[in-house]
């Protein structure tokens, strides 16, 4: 065979081993989100609303613990392909990342142990700030097996350990719901369990790390991890630990009215399950278009159609919400979990108006201007928390005021942000260089 027909025959087959990795990827991401959504929702049929208001805020804080430790896949990736590169393996900053994350884990769940903190949260219940503690120690290993097994693409036990997790708490859920065995401490374990799928998958993980290995030392590795995950911290506030952020800035007495609450905004935050493989591809889209100036005005134009399309189907969501909202809860969650129908219009204008905002926030990380990602999502948590904190009215109403303001303001934000800094403008390219 000549050497061009070799050459041809290298790219077909290098062409459809990267369908079949986005493939394994984006098939392994969905059942993970499936398995991930049918548990929240057999949770809320398991329990009263009383209790699942409880159980919802543990859920936010030890899922919203593990988005925030979620960039620890990403760095451990970064550095696993780096050194895959040259042949090696990733050595002891990877080690000292995990370790970071560890550690900032651990002192987030002891807080939780703090009497007025645990009682706010989860009514003088410190069983379930332990979870949390086992849980949130346990993502930072998850996510650190995960960052090195993609790394060295590794893709198929990267697959089979995203689909783990979600599969080990749906086992333990089972088991207890065979069992009869089921309440507000045991969900909570069967939702930890899952926090521990990468022991299934340490020995593969341990041989794509090389201990001697040196580089980064504790300092750089501690800032770089830091800023990483207080700007992961600050989008997981709003989405998925937003019900411990009510728990602790704006608890209530009527535990019944707030279950059904959150057990809506589970259901509302339907479109926002999909939005991460979406942003992955924003990215690279983003950067083919910011080449040349027509991809540039073409980019603004879509950008802009987007946002207004966002905003008109964020209205129309929020009338079906107002309509037939408070039936859709009853009818997924059970008859007794009782929600307004204002509330729920509420929320679904909220995840809807969230979706552009984090698509356009990956348009600024394409453009490498992270500090303004940071900005924007600071604006968003803060205005939330005033709120929760400030308004007048009971629980459920300030929460949802809250959710809807907040990501409306952000989008304004980020809206801002991305026209200004557009890339071939001269405060675009001031903002890249910083």
């Amino acid at each position: 065979m000549s050497s061009a027909g070799v050459e041809e025959a290298g790219a077909k087959a290098g062409a459809r081993s990267g369908r079949t990795t986005a493939g394994s990827l984006g098939g392994s991401l969905l059942v993970s989100i499936g398995l991930g959504y049918v548990l929240t929702v057999a949770c809320q049929r398991l329990l009263p609303p009383q209790e699942y208001a409880v159980f919802v805020t543990f859920w936010g804080l030890l899922m919203g613990l593990g988005s925030t430790l979620s960039p620890l896949e990403q760095e451990l990736s970064r550095q696993s392909a780096v050194a895959a590169l040259d042949g090696g393996r990733a050595g002891r900053p990877a080690l000292r990342a995990v370790a970071v994350g560890a550690v900032v884990a651990a002192v987030f769940s002891l807080a939780l142990l703090i009497p007025p903190i645990n009682d706010r949260l989860f009514r003088g219940d410190w069983t379930l700030g332990l979870i949390v503690l086992a849980g949130g120690v346990a993502f930072a290993f998850q996510f650190g097996t995960r960052g090195l097994l993609i790394g060295q693409h590794k893709v198929k036990p990267f697959s089979l350990l995203v689909i783990a997790e979600p599969a080990v708490r749906a086992l333990v859920l089972g088991v207890l719901f065979v069992a009869v065995a089921y309440n507000v401490v045991s969900l909570a374990i069967a939702v930890a369990a899952g926090s521990f799928a990468w022991l299934l998958f340490a020995r593969p993980a341990r041989r794509l790390i090389d201990p001697h290995a040196e580089g980064d030392g504790w300092g750089v590795t501690s800032r770089r991890m830091g800023m990483l995950l207080v700007g992961a911290a600050l989008t997981s506030a709003v989405i998925t630990g937003y019900p411990a952020l009510v728990g602790l800035l704006a608890p209530g007495d009527d535990g019944a009215r707030v279950g059904a609450l959150f057990a809506a905004l589970v259901i509302a935050r339907l479109p926002l399950t999909l939005i991460g493989p979406v942003q992955s591809l924003v990215v690279p889209f983003v950067v083919r278009l910011s080449t040349t100036d027509e991809g540039r005005n073409r980019l603004q134009r879509v950008l802009a159609l987007g946002v207004v399309a966002s905003l008109a189907l964020a209205a129309l969501g929020a009338l079906v919400g107002l309509w037939l909202g408070p039936w859709a809860v009853r009818f997924v969650s059970g008859p007794g979990y009782d929600v307004d129908g204002w509330s729920v219009a509420g929320l679904v204008w909220s995840s809807v108006v969230l979706v552009p905002m984090q698509l356009l926030t990956a348009v600024l990380v394409a453009r490498t201007q992270a500090r303004l990602v940071l900005i924007t999502w600071t604006v968003v948590t803060g205005t939330a928390s005033l709120f929760l904190l400030f308004l007048p009215g009971d629980t459920v109403f300030r929460a949802v005021v809250a959710l809807a303001v907040a990501p409306t303001l952000g989008l304004a934000v980020v809206v801002a942000f991305v026209l200004r800094n557009a890339p071939g403008t001269t405060s675009g390219a001031a903002e890249t260089s910083s």
